[in-house]
C-alpha cells in the first residue's frame, strides 16, 4: 500500500464542459460528414437498404429503412458517450415512438426510447440494458431536446466454458445513474434471453440501430478502459505473473537510481529495491555500505552523531522491514545492530 514507486496514471486532459471528449477519447462523431464516413459503415447490403443514414447541420440521423450503422473500428471494455435526440412532432406510442439501439459488440442494447410520458415495458424503456434490466430512473428531457448517456461497458468473459465475470453496463442519462454495474446475464434480446455461455469477442464494432424512426445523434466519443484482473491486467488489480514482471521491472528502476547516489542514500535505494526482486549482490553492496556508516557510533557520545539522528533511523526502518517480512535471512546481523544503536542514544522515543 501506498508505495512511492507505483506507477503513476497516465495524464489524461479533460473536456472543456461536461460532455465534451477528453483528450485520450477516439472521436467517432463531431458533427462533419468527413467524420461520419471516416468511423461509420452501413451493415445492411446497399440493395436492400430503403435510405442512408444522414448528416445535416451537424447531426448523424437515421432513415427509416437505411439499417444500422457500425463503427469501423472495433473496441472491448469501454466509456462510450453518445447524445440523442427524439423526432419531433411526436408520432406514434410505446415501442413506436423514437425507438433506437446502442449496441456494444453488437451483442448487447443499451435502448434508445421515447419514454417522455408515453409508457412501455419496462425492460425496453430508455436506458434499459434491453430484456435484462430496467433503468433505475426515467431521466429523460421532453422529445426534441438532447440526451445525453455516459455508458461503462465491460463484456462478459467465459474462458473453457467458465464464467469469470458476468460483465457490466454502468450508464448515466443525462447526468444521473440509471443502471449501476448491471451484470449482463448474457445479453437480452426480444421476448428472449440470450444464453450466457455464449463468448463475447475481446473486440466487436459498436452499432446504432435503424428502428423505423429517425433519431439524430451527436458528439460520439469513447475511451478503452484499462483490463481488468480476469484477463492478466498490467495495472490496477494485478495478476500473480503481472505482478512479478512489474516489481522486478520497479527493482531494476530503483537500482539505476541508486547507482547516482552515494552513501547511506544509496545504500538505502538499494534495499528499497530488494522489497520488489531479492538480489544476493544487491543487498551485499548495501550492506558494505550501512557497516562503513556505523563505524563512526563506536564509542561515540551522543552530541558527536546528533546529526546523524534521521539517517540512522529510516537505516533502522529499512533493516526492521526486510527482516519482518522475511526478505533478508533471520540471522543477519544488521537489523539489531542499528536497532541498538537507536536505542542507545534514545532515538526511538518520538518525544526525543
Amino acid at each position: 500500500m501506498h508505495d512511492q514507486n507505483r506507477p503513476q496514471p497516465p495524464r489524461v486532459e479533460p473536456g472543456e464542459q461536461v460532455g465534451d471528449a477528453p483528450s485520450d477519447a477516439v472521436i467517432l462523431f463531431d458533427g462533419s460528414l468527413e467524420s461520419f464516413e471516416q468511423n461509420w459503415v452501413h451493415t445492411k447490403e446497399p440493395e436492400k437498404r430503403k435510405g442512408q443514414w444522414l448528416v445535416v447541420d451537424g447531426v448523424m440521423q437515421c432513415t427509416p429503412g437505411a439499417g444500422y450503422i457500425a463503427t469501423r473500428e472495433e473496441f472491448g471494455d469501454v466509456q462510450l458517450h453518445i447524445e440523442w435526440a427524439a423526432p419531433t412532432p411526436i408520432k406514434g406510442s410505446g415501442q413506436g415512438r423514437g425507438n433506437s439501439g446502442v449496441f456494444l459488440m453488437g451483442m448487447t442494447e443499451v435502448q434508445v426510447l421515447d419514454n417522455y410520458e408515453n409508457p412501455t415495458y419496462a425492460d425496453g424503456t430508455a436506458g434499459a440494458v434491453y430484456g435484462v434490466m430496467p433503468p433505475a430512473a426515467n431521466a429523460l428531457r421532453a422529445p426534441g431536446e438532447w440526451q445525453s448517456y455516459d455508458i461503462i461497458f465491460r463484456r462478459p468473459i467465459v474462458r473453457d466454458g467458465v464464467v469469470l465475470s458476468e460483465g457490466s453496463m454502468t450508464v448515466l442519462c443525462n447526468g444521473v445513474v440509471i443502471q449501476d454495474s448491471t451484470p449482463l446475464d448474457g445479453g437480452g434480446g426480444y421476448r428472449f434471453r440470450k444464453p450466457f455461455d455464449r463468448v463475447f469477442p475481446d473486440l466487436g464494432r459498436l452499432s446504432l440501430q435503424d428502428h423505423g424512426n429517425p433519431v439524430r445523434y451527436r458528439n460520439i466519443w469513447v475511451r478503452s478502459l484499462r483490463p481488468t484482473s480476469h484477463e492478466g491486467a498490467s495495472d490496477g488489480r494485478l495478476t500473480p505473473d503481472a505482478s512479478i514482471a512489474k516489481r522486478t521491472e520497479l527493482a531494476a528502476e530503483v537500482r539505476e537510481d541508486a547507482a547516482g547516489k552515494q552513501g547511506v542514500e544509496k545504500a538505502l535505494r538499494l534495499l528499497e529495491s530488494i522489497v520488489y526482486a531479492p538480489d544476493v549482490e544487491t543487498l551485499n553492496e548495501a550492506d558494505a555500505i550501512a557497516l562503513d556508516y556505523l563505524k563512526r557510533f563506536e564509542g561515540a557520545a551522543l552530541e558527536q552523531v546528533e546529526s546523524e539522528k534521521w539517517t540512522t533511523k529510516e537505516l533502522a526502518k529499512a533493516y526492521a522491514y526486510l527482516s519482518e517480512y522475511e526478505l533478508i535471512s533471520a540471522d543477519h546481523s544488521l537489523p539489531a545492530q542499528t536497532k541498538a544503536i537507536v536505542e542507545r542514544y534514545g532515538w526511538g522515543d518520538k518525544k526525543k
